[in-house]
């Protein structure tokens, strides 16, 4: 049972619907106030009373019964009590019935999403900045399907423009396919470096010249592109598996090249094409904006081109209810742009189109830049990190079974948790050592609680133990972490909702710190009867519910540690 919902819905507050008033519940920060508590200053204005009348007249109204058994109010606030074991039973029983099922639902059944992320540029390597897009989108991902989307994970790949004809050019006066094969993604990425660092003019107007012939589909030209583009994908694909992405679509801006001119000549039949010095634009001035540029003076087109006939043909394709471009916030103009853009043609669903930007990330040393060379390579922080997982794990359990295996989780899971456990909006200075603290605000310290809780389990699987329903008094350790269990279902819902992983990543911190204070707290296996029962269940269930939360993050859980 949702009970904030239920509690809004019993309350009936003229004029607010119970979605908002159900929003406004929190739990109080001592228990001894309450088990939930409703703050009634945003609604003085609105019924035109003190926070402290209209608490005290919810109140009197309020009607209690089996499950919300007292209604208090104390300084503007409306205090609620609960049945503890009404609540803990039928939250556990909801729980474990429904297993990994459990905060999923079928509320998108019948709608499908587009989440555009990760977009990596062919020919060059995978680097730290590429990370937050990744996991951010693949998170979203996870948690859309898990609510019944259909979600189709669109990788926009960066496979157009001059800087493909300079790696032509590069590898046409430096290279050799012996030794393109044999470094592979990195071998490509010095070339393109060098053409960067040593070209002159007539390297350039070669670089040009090349491009040229890949966009008239000469064979030769074409033939270099694509292997160029088989090497990066063979490539990132071995990244994709260590962080568990996945994508149904790989059609990036080469693939709308025969799309755009039909979206040029959209924009001219409605009257929205100006010319502005030789370059046809969109005018947003009236909107606040600067100009939309949809062609050069030379006719060349541009990302936004491209943009607008990548979201039309996703509409036609997939007729999506919306479609996420998770995307840094420097991108924020550019976004804002084409979605007017698209409004001014005719397009309903323009409003539909949603910019998730992002935090840069970047480790201790600052920004990176392909073009000098100067970049950290995704694959090395995450096999560092991985490294640095097996010196702990042989520290702390020398006799751990497949360590290699459990690194990998640890590792991994500490690089994706990096980029997950905070709004996704923040810059982010990626720290080995903060990412793998056992007790930090960190994924390991929640896998090392879905460890303890997994070893008890074991022990009372050994010993012939059993989970059951809760006793007639249940502790305060015992009530605030099944409270908090029950509302990992609004959790998920929100994170969807906002476009907000953290939600889930906060989510799973606070639910390790509360089962861990119950652990420390109350006996599990030396308790006796149905406390012990109880206390089975409510470990099983925690275990559950991290492990989801984790999941849906794209986070490993070892049984051991």
């Amino acid at each position: 049972m949702d009970y904030k919902r239920y509690i809004a819905q019993k309350l009936c507050i003229e004029g607010v619907s119970a979605e908002e008033t159900a929003e406004l519940i929190a739990t109080p920060p001592d228990p001894a106030m309450g088990d939930y508590a409703l703050p009634c200053f945003k609604f003085a204005k609105l019924l035109k009373k003190s926070p402290a009348a209209i608490a005290a007249d919810l109140a009197a109204r309020f009607q209690r019964d089996d499950v919300v058994t007292d209604v208090s109010a104390v300084n503007g606030y409306l205090n609620f009590r609960v049945d503890r074991k009404s609540f803990a039973d039928a939250a556990l029983m909801q729980i474990l019935a429904q297993g990994e099922a459990y905060g999923g639902s079928d509320i998108g059944a019948g709608k499908t999403v587009c989440i555009d992320y990760s977009s990596v540029n062919i020919a060059k390597p995978f680097h730290i900045g590429h990370l937050s897009t990744t996991v951010l989108g693949g998170a979203l991902y996870r948690i859309y399907r898990f609510l019944g989307y259909r979600a189709v994970g669109i990788n926009h790949l960066g496979d157009y423009g001059t800087q493909f004809g300079k790696l032509i050019a590069a590898y046409k006066h430096w290279g050799s396919r012996e030794e393109v094969e044999k470094g592979g993604i990195h071998a490509v990425n010095d070339l393109y470096v060098r053409f960067n660092n040593e070209a002159d003019e007539a390297m350039e107007a070669e670089a040009r010249e090349y491009f040229r012939l890949i966009e008239s589909g000469d064979k030769e030209a074409n033939a270099l592109f694509d292997w160029f583009k088989s090497l990066t994908l063979a490539y990132v694909q071995t990244i994709y598996d260590r962080l568990h992405i996945r994508f149904d679509s790989y059609a990036g801006e080469r693939f709308y090249t025969d799309k755009m001119a039909p979206v040029v000549e959209e924009l001219r039949q409605k009257g929205l094409l100006k010319e502005s010095n030789g370059a046809q634009i969109v005018d947003l001035e009236p909107y606040g904006m600067p100009p939309c540029l949809i062609l050069r003076s030379d006719g060349a087109s541009l990302y936004a081109t491209r943009d607008l006939a990548a979201a039309i043909y996703r509409k036609k394709t997939y007729d999506f209810c919306k479609c996420l471009y998770v995307v840094a916030y420097q991108q924020n103009l550019h976004f804002q742009q084409v979605f007017k853009v698209l409004e001014l043609m005719g397009y309903a669903w323009a409003k539909d189109l949603v910019h998730v930007a992002y935090g840069m990330v970047s480790l201790e040393d600052g920004a990176m830049s392909t073009r000098k060379g100067k970049v950290v390579w995704l694959e090395d922080v995450i096999s560092r990190c991985v490294e640095r997982a097996r010196e702990i794990l042989e520290e702390k359990n020398p006799a751990l079974e497949n360590k290699d295996a459990v690194a990998e989780t640890v590792g991994v899971g500490a690089v994706v948790f990096g980029a997950l456990c905070n709004n996704k909006i923040k810059d982010i200075t990626f720290s080995y050592d903060k990412a793998l603290n056992f007790d930090g605000e960190t994924s390991v310290y929640v896998q090392y609680t879905c460890a303890r809780a997994a070893s008890v389990l074991n022990k009372a699987q050994t010993e012939g133990l059993a989970g059951g329903a809760a006793p007639a008094a249940v502790g305060d350790a015992e009530f605030e972490l099944v409270k908090l269990l029950a509302e990992f279902p609004a959790a998920v819902l929100q994170a969807a909702e906002r476009y907000e992983p953290s939600i889930i990543s906060r989510f799973c911190l606070d639910a390790a710190k509360l089962y861990n204070k119950f652990y420390l707290d109350c006996k599990i296996l030396q308790a006796e009867g149905e406390v012990r029962a109880f206390r089975l269940s409510l470990t099983q269930a925690a275990l559950t519910v991290l492990k989801t939360g984790l999941g849906l993050l794209g986070i490993g859980v070892p049984e051991k540690m």
